[in-house]
């Protein structure tokens, strides 16, 4: 189980957990404040009627009267939905008119004095309104019981409006903190997606726009970062291609020496060591053009080359000067179907893209081998491919022979290669926008399934 915190769940959590808590609290009191005005108004109600029937008592000459005639009764106890109860008794308690059960409670109430309570009146619950009526020099009493079914059904309306507001404000509130969440955790998802884009060598500083205030210490930090890793980068690279540098001129007097060594006359017995002497001064020169190569194809080296206009045809033509007597040299045959084929990059990384593409090829496809470097262009973009009739590469190795220092099981130790060609031509690939496919060469060939190296140029690609 994750039990990395999440930022947007602590935020949910201290956003959404005190709206659990107060939103009941705020649907309670709105519940009681609405409902009590009503409550009381039902008693002001009550209260009218108690007065009502307060003005039918009088003080007789034998004690207190009530006279109200049977319509005015029927009057007082008509209601659509309640049922009504009334009550008049004497100053000694005595029923006067009206409903007896009513007598309980005993209450002394002074003249003009109100009393409101529940009761159970004929097994029904009852709010009764009494008061205190002046009759003579006594004081009577009036009450009048009403049962509850109104007020109960303003009260469940009441608090069926009340919880359906509380769900909706609910509702409402947590759509609303789960898009202002989701909108201020946007600028983070910005930035991770970014730095998920980004390659190894992307070193650009990340970009702060709309960025919060309280991220731009990350984001100040992590580009700091990147401008250490940039420095100690190009510190690497430039250390790699001075070393690269510094070791091809005492190579190619090494390798001058051994084959003016072969030319001169020696004795037969130094022949073999005087051979490989030079093998394995090509080799380690042609390996410190490759290192050269590879730190100039960094992103921190690239920056300090200028991108111009090219046309893949001329960089070809240009490779076919030197390549061609050293296919004769290695007896392969080497051809050209060159097409225009306009790129934006930088000049040096493609002439050396090319460079270790046919050396790859002259190396590996092996003496009577014919290798064909074509160049064209679709609507899509240019293109550069390289194809040869060799013993190729298993498509299960392809991936694997485009990181350094991997070789082709096919190779089966030929040559001279260091396992280089391909990861450069990967990464100049890279660093043009460009995108590098291997697959088998000409097809029925004898020799092998061969292998065909192309570069797509995008319409848009260009050194980055």
């Amino acid at each position: 189980m994750n039990r990395t915190p999440s930022l947007r769940r602590t935020l949910l959590l201290w956003l959404l957990l005190p709206l659990l808590v107060v939103a009941p609290a705020a649907a309670a009191l709105q519940y009681l404040l609405a409902l009590q005005p009503a409550l009381r108004a039902f008693d002001r109600s009550l209260g009218d009627t108690v007065i009502s029937i307060a003005n039918f008592v009088r003080a007789g000459p034998d004690g207190p009267v009530f006279e109200m005639n049977a319509q005015t009764e029927r009057s007082i106890r008509t209601d659509q939905i309640d049922t009504i109860f009334y009550a008049v008794f004497d100053s000694r308690g005595q029923l006067l008119a009206g409903d007896a059960p009513l007598a309980e409670p005993t209450l002394k109430l002074a003249a003009q004095e109100w009393r409101f309570y529940y009761a159970e009146l004929f097994d029904q619950a009852v709010r009764v309104g009494a008061r205190g009526v002046p009759c003579g020099d006594a004081v009577c009493q009036v009450r009048v019981a009403e049962t509850r079914q109104k007020r109960d059904a303003l009260r469940n309306d009441m608090l069926t409006a009340t919880l359906l507001s509380l769900l909706v404000l609910a509702a409402a509130t947590a759509a609303v903190v789960l898009v202002a969440a989701a909108r201020g955790l946007r600028p983070l998802q910005t930035l991770r997606t970014q730095l998920g884009r980004r390659s190894l060598d992307d070193l650009r500083p990340l970009d702060a726009t709309d960025v919060p205030r309280e991220a731009l210490p990350v984001v100040d930090a992590v580009n700091r970062l990147f401008e250490r890793v940039r420095a100690g980068s190009m510190a690497q690279q430039a250390f790699l291609a001075d070393a690269a540098h510094q070791l091809r001129t005492p190579l190619a007097t090494l390798r001058t020496e051994a084959e003016l060594a072969l030319l001169q006359p020696h004795p037969p017995e130094l022949a073999a060591t005087l051979q490989r002497l030079d093998a394995a001064a090509a080799r380690a020169a042609r390996l410190a053009s490759q290192l050269l190569a590879l730190a100039r194809a960094d992103s921190s080296a690239r920056a300090a080359i200028a991108s111009e206009s090219l046309d893949l045809k001329a960089i070809a033509t240009e490779a076919a000067d030197e390549w061609v007597p050293r296919a004769q040299a290695a007896k392969v045959d080497l051809g050209f179907g060159l097409a225009p084929a306009l790129v934006t990059g930088q000049a040096f990384l493609l002439r050396e893209l090319l460079a270790n593409l046919l050396h790859n090829a002259l190396l590996y496809a092996g003496p009577g081998a014919q290798v064909t470097v074509r160049t064209g262009s679709t609507p899509a973009g240019a293109w550069l491919e390289v194809e040869d009739d060799g013993p190729g590469i298993a498509a299960a190795d392809r991936s694997r022979v485009l990181q350094r220092f991997q070789r082709g099981a096919q190779s089966g130790g030929r040559g001279s290669g260091s396992g280089l060609g391909l990861a450069i031509v990967s990464d100049i690939t890279s660093a043009h926008g460009a995108l590098l496919s291997l697959a088998d060469g000409v097809v029925g060939s004898p020799r092998g399934p061969g292998l065909r190296v192309r570069v797509d140029f995008g319409a848009d690609s260009g050194a980055g």
